[in-house]
């Protein structure tokens, strides 16, 4: 009985938070309404308060479900035995998965948070914070073993690195442009990588 209640409770929720998403992501954090969510989700006005206490509270766990995953794969990348590449590749295909899987939830990211200074309170900004130092230091990673080069900060790469991937997505949220399949998202992480680690690469140099 008490796994049917916790079955129940996670459905309910699911269901809330998917009908959110697409909510904020047509009338944007500050007009949605959780009467509006209600009415998307099929469920009732007060049990929507259930589970969320707060419209604020709504957000808080949609945006959870974005930074926990990618806080996941960051640890996976640096617990895994790969290249710098690879992990840098990896974490392009996190965005554009995300994208190609829930367009809703990478737009509200992009609009409602990462392009917005409303939303961007100073707990979440923290999130953002933690993300770049895990990025930093796989492009510090690249440069002791030599696969990056050293005359430009890590910081500096990073900025580069994640302003370029954001730069993407974000132009793609905001014309509403889908990715149209795996080969198309292919090319895309392809194109973003091979640019970075062409101006990020080591010189070769040239002999007299």
């Amino acid at each position: 009985m008490a796994r049917d209640l916790s079955a129940f409770k996670k459905e309910k929720e699911e269901a809330i938070l998917e009908a959110a998403l697409r909510i904020i992501k047509e009338k944007g954090f500050h007009r949605a309404r959780m009467s509006d969510i209600a009415r998307e989700a099929n469920i009732s006005y007060g049990l929507v308060y259930h589970y969320f206490k707060t419209k604020d509270d709504l957000f808080e766990a949609i945006l959870y479900r974005w930074w926990n995953s990618l806080f996941q794969l960051m640890k996976d990348i640096n617990e895994a035995q790969s290249d710098v590449p690879m992990k840098l590749r990896h974490i392009i295909h996190y965005f554009l998965d995300t994208y190609q899987d829930n367009p809703p939830l990478v737009n509200i990211f992009i609009t409602e948070i990462s392009r917005s200074t409303s939303n961007l309170t100073v707990d979440r900004l923290e999130y953002f914070k933690k993300f770049m130092a895990l990025t930093e230091a796989i492009m510090a990673e690249g440069q002791r073993n030599e696969t990056l080069r050293k005359d430009f900060k890590a910081r500096y790469l990073t900025y580069i690195f994640l302003g370029a991937l954001e730069a993407f997505v974000s132009t793609m949220v905001l014309a509403d442009q889908n990715i149209k399949g795996n080969a198309q998202k292919k090319r895309i992480a392809e194109s973003i990588l091979e640019v970075f680690l062409n101006g990020a690469k080591i010189q070769e140099r040239k002999n007299n």
